[in-house]
């Protein structure tokens, strides 16, 4: 094979491999209880797209992230939540309280209620749907054993796989 012929696939070889290593992972601290079995029964069910987001690597034990940059993060193993008067909302049996402490940036934080360890999630709402996150993630979060549940989720705080409102 002459020089000139060889040289087109080694530049287009040159190109996949400079792309390929273009996206870092998502550096993340784990949280507490991130090594847990629990949590690694989580990790393993993480969904490939989140919020439309296609999932990132990330460089910590039972973390997650998806988009780029990351719009959804999840850290699963954080310190489960007491009694609280936030909003709570229900999807497929999954109590996620609501933190809109942040919601002036577009940032919402979701923690699961009942579950031991607790699941926590960011979500850059100028960038995913919250919604579409817990609706995405429910069925992975609800492999940690549920210990209690919100008092305080209505009918319409109550959603389905696709997000509708149950009942």
């Amino acid at each position: 094979m002459s020089p000139r012929r060889l040289a087109c696939p080694l530049a287009a070889l040159s190109s996949v491999l400079l792309l390929s290593g273009c996206s870092a992972p998502v550096a993340l601290e784990p949280a507490a209880d991130a090594t847990s079995t629990e949590c690694a029964e989580v990790s393993v069910r993480l969904p490939d797209v989140v919020a439309g987001q296609p999932e990132r690597e990330t460089n910590a034990q039972g973390t997650g992230a998806w988009g780029t940059p990351a719009a959804v993060i999840l850290h699963c193993g954080v310190e489960v939540p007491g009694p609280t008067t936030d909003l709570c909302v229900s999807v497929s049996g999954v109590d996620w309280i609501i933190d809109e402490s942040q919601a002036a940036d577009d940032v919402y934080t979701l923690t699961t209620y009942g579950r031991d360890p607790a699941v926590e999630i960011t979500v850059d709402q100028s960038r995913a749907s919250g919604t579409s996150a817990v609706v995405d993630l429910a069925e992975s979060v609800s492999y940690l054993p549920k210990v209690g549940e919100c008092t305080n989720v209505s009918e319409t705080d109550t959603l389905d796989t696709t997000g509708t409102p149950e009942g």
